[in-house]
């Protein structure tokens, strides 16, 4: 079973990679629907949704393993 600790560690380093992906996806789609937006704004949208990912990541990784971990 893994600890809680580690489920954060991945949990965090995934949505850190989904974040830097998130941003530059967003740099190059926003414009092509025309949506000019300023990087500022682009990090703000970008660190709310990482908040609820990181939120819901853990917890789906924690109920996971308290179902997989029973015998």
């Amino acid at each position: 079973m893994q600890s809680k600790t580690h489920s954060l560690a991945e949990a965090l380093m995934n949505v850190l990679i989904g974040f830097l992906v998130m941003l530059v996806a967003q740099m190059v789609i926003f414009p092509a629907h025309g949506i000019y937006i300023g990087i500022g704004t682009n990090l703000s949208i970008g660190a709310s949704f990482t908040v609820v990912s990181v939120a819901r990541t853990y917890t789906l990784r924690r109920v996971f393993n308290r179902y997989t971990g029973r015998s």
